[in-house]
């Protein structure tokens, strides 16, 4: 293990093309991830790796798609047929891997292009069509591109699957099992997968198209965990609103990520903060492609200071430098807490994470601490945290098109997270403390 983590990239004999990229990305040891996968995909064995973003999978995969690229090289015939597919389940993880792809191939000399949906359709078609080597996608634009035989997988060399378990979450598996079926057989090409959980739904899809993966799983839970300082605050459904301002102004955090668990309740808190002079932006699946983008570019270079986020942001994202997570509502599910709490934390640095134990989602709490191990340090809710927070006036939502049936009006900033789904909402009486 001390060799694993000691390991440098000069010591696994990579191309000096790559090692050029690696220098260029400002890499020089192995993360523990990188270390396991690595000695083994540059053999040419297909690899199931389990691993959260921010452990350096990322350049795992990408480092061993171009070593096995630059070491099998093929003469350009056919521009219509990318050597390497990366799939990813989300546009925001599609264009970072993308971003990190130009930064470590940089000098590989291999042509690269990332195609999702809710950007310019035609202008992705003309790069597509002018041939790529690498080609990185959500499952729905590259099938739509595919059908259309704007590109073939005929001559793929490499497949990448990411946040494999997110693919099942997100109900793309049918997608992936299309794209699968029409690449080469899986002896004949190098298959990566990695997921933040190797169950049983992506084992299944592992060795049903790969060629018998290793399996490395890295632990990766316990270990951002432990780098984060955690407390959880009990403030009723009205005190939550407030708190959130107290806390962010009493913090001066300059790059603070706020998780909800729903769509409305990321507009009402970035509502409210921006009417406390809190600059902030809520970014969720109903904003506009091109919006997400510039927002997310604001925030990760500074200014834009708070990012209200669903569980769409959650994964995938690489945000240098996030001070703070905070989870206005508790997620539902214990793994999605320890996805969101690893915004921060990353590679090796420490953060903080705050966490609102509601009436509405305190539920939540006992299987998080099950499932992270240990209990979180409790804080209190301070009147002065309270004190002078502005309400910003009610705003009747925008009504659907015709036919859409239009919402509830009810839930202020503060009231339950923003009229959260209820599934399996239960009552927690307004609860101060734990009753265990």
């Amino acid at each position: 293990m001390s060799q694993e983590k000691n390991m440098t990239f000069a010591e696994l004999g990579l191309p000096a093309e790559i090692l050029a990229g690696i220098r260029t990305a400002g890499f020089q040891q192995c993360t523990p991830i990188q270390a396991q996968t690595l000695p083994i995909a540059l053999k040419g064995k297909d690899i199931a790796g389990q691993a959260q973003t921010g452990t350096g999978k990322t350049a795992a995969f990408l480092i061993a798609m171009f070593n096995h690229l630059l070491t099998h090289p093929v003469p350009r015939q056919n521009t219509s047929s990318p050597r390497a597919l990366i799939v990813a389940p989300t546009r925001e993880l599609a264009v970072q891997i993308h971003a990190d792809a130009e930064i470590l191939g940089s000098s590989t000399g291999l042509r690269m292009a990332v195609v999702y949906g809710g950007a310019d359709y035609d202008k992705q078609r003309e790069i597509l069509q002018a041939g790529v080597d690498v080609l990185i996608g959500t499952p729905g634009r590259l099938i739509d591109y595919f059908k259309q035989h704007v590109y073939t997988l005929n001559h793929a060399q490499v497949l990448v699957l990411d946040e494999a378990d997110r693919m099942f979450d997100l109900g793309f598996i049918k997608d992936i099992r299309y794209l699968l079926r029409r690449l080469p057989p899986p002896d004949k090409r190098l298959n990566l997968m990695f997921s933040a959980t190797l169950g049983h739904r992506v084992l299944e899809l592992a060795y049903e198209h790969m060629n018998n993966p290793e399996t490395v799983q890295i632990e990766p839970d316990k270990k951002t965990v432990d780098l984060v300082t955690q407390i959880v605050y009990f403030p009723s459904n009205k005190e939550k609103g407030p708190l959130l301002v107290g806390l962010l102004r009493s913090m001066a955090a300059k790059r603070t990520m706020v998780f909800v668990n729903t769509k409305r309740a990321a507009e009402e808190i970035a509502r409210l903060l921006e009417f406390n002079d809190l600059p902030a932006e809520a970014i969720n699946g109903d904003v506009p492609q091109n919006k997400r983008l510039r927002l997310l570019k604001a925030f990760q270079e500074g200014t834009l200071p708070v990012l209200v986020a669903t569980d769409v942001a959650s994964r995938g994202l690489h945000v240098p430098d996030v001070s703070h997570v905070i989870n206005y509502d508790l997620p539902q599910e214990a793994a999605d807490y320890v996805h969101r709490i690893g915004r921060t934390a990353r590679a090796g640095t420490s953060g903080d994470s705050i966490s609102f134990a509601c009436e509405t989602y305190a539920f939540s709490l006992p299987e998080i601490e099950a499932y992270i191990g240990h209990r979180i340090p409790t804080g209190a809710v301070e009147s002065s945290l309270l004190e002078g927070v502005k309400t910003p006036p009610w705003q009747p939502r925008k009504y659907p098109p015709a036919g859409g049936r239009p919402p509830r009006r009810g839930g202020g900033t503060g009231g339950g997270g923003g009229g959260g789904s209820g599934r399996g909402k239960r009552p927690a009486g307004g609860q101060r403390g734990r009753s265990r």
